[in-house]
């Protein structure tokens, strides 16, 4: 019942029903002519319609005595029929069915009572009558049930709508979130060798001028240029890969087949690295692989960026032998930076555990980092091979925080 310009149309309605009560009046065979309080009554009877919407029981309620006043005159019986019915329908449609059906026992009641005072052989005429006003109820009853039905539908329609909305904004944020992470392994890693690499070079060329190696800083300054040359390549890829929308860009995921890069990378950066890959049988999913090759770049970068040049690093990849997953150890003798890596100290809070964490999630494993009780840090991390449900907890002590 909520439409524009209510009043102005219900008003219009009351009009309506008033002219149509004169034309009955003028047609209809039951009862005398009005007379001039006659039509004042009938016309009177159609002007609560004006606030039918409002409170249409108190229009109801309004019209009944003057309706009684105009059928105990005997004037046309038909002729209020009009706004009978329309105040009838919007009592219906607007209320509940129980209230419906009390108000037509209520307005046959009256109107059996009224009839019945003016003349008892009018039964036929009372019954018309009845069945037409048990008909606008029902009608009212109807529409009733039909709005409220399209009413459901239009809320689910738009609850439908904002469930789209919010997946929409989800994959937005998992879209980030991966484009921040790809970000992050790639510039870190670069960024913290190339000043590892400068650093060399610079107290190279400061500790003692006149016996300069100049083989020595054109060896740093051209593992320099390589590291920048594979950056370069690498954000090249990642930022086609956002260009096209695409998933692997102009190649493969890398995966453990690039971890030698990664161990020459930070060896050139003055770490001693030992790496150990046993592949488990059969083919490991491109996921899994490049969240491997992935926890291993950030682990050696935490590593040669926290515990300084002369760090040793083991890094082990091999099947877990009592699960079907793959296990990434890597393990290095830093202790005295081991609190800068969990953002307690050094450098402040960053991002490089957190995206671990997250790198291993993505491929439905876990992942654990914290300082080893004989000096240094660890990180370890499950990830789920082919018929594996989920990964298990890695064994490492773990501790929350990020680096980078």
């Amino acid at each position: 019942m909520d439409a524009p310009h209510k009043l102005r149309t219900d008003a219009l309605v009351a009009a309506g029903a008033g002219a149509l009560s004169a034309v009955l009046a003028f047609v209809t065979d039951g009862g005398r002519f009005p007379d001039a309080f006659g039509w004042v009554l009938l016309l009177c009877s159609a002007l609560p319609l004006v606030w039918r919407r409002r409170n249409p029981v108190a229009v109801l309620l309004a019209m009944i005595p003057v309706l009684m006043a105009y059928h105990l005159l005997d004037n046309a019986h038909s002729a209020p029929m009009p706004q009978t019915f329309v105040v009838l329908y919007t009592v219906a449609v607007t209320g509940r069915p129980l209230r419906t059906l009390l108000t037509g026992c209520a307005v046959i009641a009256v109107m059996v009572s009224v009839v019945g005072v003016i003349d008892a052989h009018h039964g036929l005429e009372l019954l018309r009558i009845s069945g037409w006003i048990v008909a606008v109820l029902f009608c009212g009853v109807d529409v009733r049930i039909y709005r409220q039905y399209v009413a459901s539908m239009v809320e689910r329609a738009e609850r439908a709508e904002r469930t789209r909305e919010e997946e929409a904004r989800r994959r937005v944020a998992e879209e980030r979130l991966r484009i921040a992470r790809d970000l992050h392994d790639l510039l870190a890693h670069s960024i913290t060798v190339i000043g590892v690499q400068t650093s060399v070079a610079s107290h190279i060329l400061t500790v003692d001028p006149d016996r300069l190696d100049r083989e020595a800083v054109a060896r740093a300054l051209d593992d320099i240029a390589g590291t920048c040359r594979e950056a370069r390549a690498e954000l090249r890829t990642t930022l086609q890969v956002l260009r096209d929308g695409s998933e692997g860009g102009d190649g493969p995921l890398p995966g453990l087949a690039a971890l030698p890069g990664l161990v020459r990378a930070a060896e050139t950066a003055g770490a001693t690295v030992e790496l150990s890959v046993r592949a488990p049988e059969g083919r490991i999913a491109p996921a899994t692989g490049a969240a491997a090759y992935r926890i291993v770049q950030e682990a050696l970068t935490n590593s040669v960026r926290h515990a300084g040049e002369g760090v040793r690093i083991e890094v082990r990849v091999e099947p877990d032998p009592a699960f079907p997953a793959l296990r990434v150890t890597v393990a290095d003798d830093g202790a005295p930076s081991a609190r800068g890596r969990s953002g307690e100290a050094g450098h402040g809070p960053g991002f490089g555990l957190v995206g671990m964490r997250e790198r291993a999630r993505s491929s439905g494993g876990t992942l654990d980092a914290g300082p080893l009780a004989d000096g240094g840090f660890q990180v370890a991390a499950v990830l789920p091979l082919p018929g594996s449900p989920a990964g298990r907890p890695a064994t490492a002590a773990g501790r929350e925080g990020a680096v980078l």
